[in-house]
């Protein structure tokens, strides 16, 4: 029974070892419990306390799939970057509802399960540029980072120069610098769910200096019938429909892509062809968890990276998802201790979240400029436009263009160059 629902070899395995795994996840991941209704709460109409439920739903949702029909070590949750461009570039930046921005999900995620059945996705995942693959995960770590800062008050406006650097000595500044050394001492000496810890740690700071504002510790999952099928469809056969819609595609392909090959060489998991174990049951995982997420009125859903640190700590088989979403389901019980969080006690754990995304630059051919200035435009033009949607498309172009003009047509992927010409298309006429 064991091996049956979990890949669980009790000759291979441990459950000591699978359930402490877990555990280990959750506290690494479960910082998004907090950050998640932080950001959703700028949206009228979405309430933090709903948008902590639906999050730690569509985990828990995501995760039992990973562990019963995937069964691998993976939890799975809204992901970093894709709320930013949910909340900050398709609502805030292009103007349009949440419900428009929810309906993209569910639409991402109905393809998305599409894909992972025809194995189409492979094709897709080849036809982009391997330099902007890199680069996309760094421009989302700088503009993450830059949204941390800024919801802080450590960056704030400035009319002669843009942006500045705002009152760190005092207020709730003050508290994200604190924050930041105490949550990056704990990274630096890998301590267990530093990330978490150092937001409930800085929290805590909070009150004497009366930013946090404590509202309990435990009560009943607070209803999301506010964001519940909450869906508008009167905007879908619109480009900038199709753009939100490939954005969330795109980055939920290319971050689950990048999650899984990396967690499993780091357990040693890659089979002797070089696959990846149960490679589709993981995608559909992904895909279901998008969709179900969209209905109950949160983003994409993803694997985590951190769940690497589950691995590490000896997780194999999908018990270790299995206790991960089971730390889920009794965290939706203390909604209103991840609810006082304030804005700056999450903007550390934004700028080191920021910094992990920073890793696949190393990949990017800097020595190679037909490569490394489209990838280089890509990431800068993230946080400097404040949209993530601009920055690829920018990215994609700017490849397109240089190399064409360069005589390089044939390194040009047919799909990249149709993308460019509807994406230089949008900007003209939209």
């Amino acid at each position: 029974m064991w091996k049956r629902l979990f890949g669980f070899d009790p000759a291979k395995h441990t459950v000591r070892t699978e359930v402490l795994a877990g555990i280990t996840t959750f506290l690494t991941m479960s910082y998004i419990l907090a950050v998640n209704p932080n950001m959703f709460k700028e949206l009228e109409g979405m309430p933090g306390g709903a948008v902590f439920t639906s999050t730690a739903l569509a985990a828990i949702v995501g995760t039992l799939v990973m562990a019963l029909w995937g069964r691998l070590p993976f939890a799975l949750a809204p992901g970093m970057g894709l709320n930013a461009f949910f909340v900050y570039t398709v609502c805030m930046g292009m103007g349009y509802s949440w419900q428009f921005a929810l309906t993209a999900v569910l639409i991402e995620g109905l393809i998305f399960i599409l894909l992972t059945v025809t194995n189409v996705r492979e094709a897709i995942v080849n036809a982009i540029p391997a330099a902007l693959k890199n680069a996309i995960g760094a421009g989302i770590g700088l503009f993450i980072a830059f949204v941390g800062l800024k919801n802080a008050g450590v960056i704030i406006d400035n009319s002669a120069t843009l942006v500045s650097l705002g009152e760190i000595t005092h207020g709730s500044a003050l508290l994200a610098c604190i924050g930041l050394v105490i949550t990056a001492v704990m990274v630096a000496k890998n301590v267990r769910g530093a990330m978490l810890i150092g937001i409930l740690v800085t929290t805590l700071i909070g009150i004497p200096m009366g930013i946090t504002e404590w509202g309990g510790l435990v009560s009943l999952p607070q209803s999301i019938k506010p964001i519940l099928f909450q869906f508008e469809w009167e905007h879908i056969f619109t480009l900038d429909m199709l753009a939100v819609v490939f954005t969330f595609l795109f980055i939920d392909l290319f971050d689950t892509v990048g999650t899984l090959v990396g967690v499993c060489l780091k357990a040693n998991m890659i089979g002797p062809d070089g696959q990846i174990p149960r490679l589709k049951q993981a995608f559909m995982a992904d895909a279901i968890a998008t969709t179900v997420g969209a209905c109950i009125g949160t983003s994409t859903t993803t694997t985590y990276v951190e769940s690497a640190s589950g691995v590490t700590q000896g997780g194999r088989t999908g018990l270790t998802a299995f206790v991960a979403a089971c730390c889920f389901a009794v965290a939706l019980f203390f909604s209103p201790l991840f609810l006082a969080i304030p804005a700056a006690a999450t903007a550390p754990v934004l700028v080191i979240v920021g910094l992990f995304m920073l890793e696949p630059v190393r990949n990017i051919p800097f020595n190679d400029f037909s490569e490394s200035i489209p990838a280089f435009v890509c990431i800068i033009a993230m946080p400097l436009s404040y949209s993530i949607s601009d920055g690829i498309l920018l990215g994609m172009i700017s490849y397109v263009l240089i190399n064409l003009c360069c005589g390089r047509v044939k390194k040009i992927p047919v799909v990249t160059g149709i993308l460019a010409v509807l994406f230089i298309l949008k900007y003209i006429f939209i």
